[in-house]
């Protein structure tokens, strides 16, 4: 990429949610997310990023580290060796993309040197819509009220999770359902819930131990495939997850942008992972990078924009679960 003299805004914004939503971890009722965006004069490029505290960040954080860099915007090629992955990496390299596609008067699809990719080469996705943690008839409730999206992530909580899944699965017999532990089970219930995922014909779980405890992974029989998410932030990441994981899900805000989750999709690719590209509650401005690496994905999870009470002018366009490619007006 030329390189170019650019300026940087940073903006902190909160978005309200249509309902609240519900993990293992509490529960939000807006979305704060951070966007960069850079500029020479002639042309802007955006980028957003979502802070999250389970990684140590915060959107002060967050926004202090972007301001530091003044009117000395890190080029491109430069960016991944001197900031760390996260948010705050996420929003500058998304907004670089963006500035360089516009100022090429090309798609960033057709710059990022995957196969196959042109202009011209998106494919509308199936998202996954994401069901709040709730007892077991509210959540079927929720599944039987959409009955439109073909495929459904599940917030699971620990205690009671077999019920939810069986309660889901008898509300949604026709649907592909996608379980998210978010690290709540524990090495003493983990196989019963797998027997039950399994009994529910749940098609992969998520992160069901903490990171920091999945080593038994290894040495348990997996009846359902299980991903890896908060275990796998970025490349140098992988390696160790072979043996215990079957999937990984990568999402820009951990892998600090696009340049580095392709790097990661590669990857996981050669050490025979199946990838999910998932995302953080932000705006459809989050989702179209993360759109470009759905087009490799086994499973798809980018209904941020969904659970949104309004979405940002030009958003994605999502019918019955199906994205269609952002638009230039967008990103990219």
């Amino acid at each position: 990429m030329t390189a170019h003299k650019l300026s940087l805004l940073v903006a902190a914004e909160r978005w309200a949610l249509e309902q609240p939503f519900v993990i293992s971890r509490g529960v939000k009722t807006e979305a704060d997310v951070v966007v960069a965006t850079v500029g020479d004069g002639t042309t802007m490029g955006r980028g957003e990023a979502v802070p999250y505290a389970r990684y140590g960040e915060s959107v002060v954080g967050v926004v202090c580290e972007l301001e530091a860099f003044g009117e000395c915007v890190p080029s491109h090629a430069t960016l991944n060796k001197i900031m760390k992955p996260g948010a705050a990496r996420n929003a500058l390299d998304c907004a670089l993309w963006d500035f360089a596609a516009k100022k090429s008067h090309r798609s960033v699809n057709s710059m990022i040197g995957r196969a196959g990719a042109s202009d011209n080469s998106l494919n509308p996705r199936q998202t996954a819509f994401t069901l709040s943690l709730g007892t077991a008839d509210e959540m079927a409730n929720a599944a039987e009220r959409v009955p439109h999206h073909a495929c459904l992530k599940l917030k699971l909580g620990g205690d009671g999770d077999d019920a939810r899944m069986a309660a889901v699965r008898y509300a949604r017999p026709d649907a592909e359902l996608i379980g998210d532990a978010n690290e709540a089970w524990t090495n003493t219930n983990i196989e019963a819930l797998l027997s039950a995922a399994a009994s529910a014909n749940i098609a992969v779980i998520e992160q069901p131990l903490p990171a920091e405890h999945d080593a038994i992974l290894a040495d348990i029989t997996r009846p359902v495939p299980i991903c890896a998410d908060e275990s796998a932030h970025t490349t140098d990441d992988l390696v160790r997850l072979v043996g215990r994981y079957d999937a990984v899900n990568i999402k820009l805000d951990k892998t600090g942008g696009l340049t580095e989750a392709l790097r990661m999709l590669s990857a996981a690719e050669e050490l025979g992972f199946d990838v999910m590209i998932g995302c953080m509650v932000a705006t459809s401005l989050a989702m179209a990078p993360a759109f470009l690496l759905a087009q490799h994905a086994r499973w798809v999870d980018l209904d941020g924009p969904l659970l949104l009470a309004n979405d940002r002018p030009h958003g994605l366009v999502i019918s019955d679960g199906v994205i269609a490619p952002p638009s230039r007006e967008l990103w990219g």
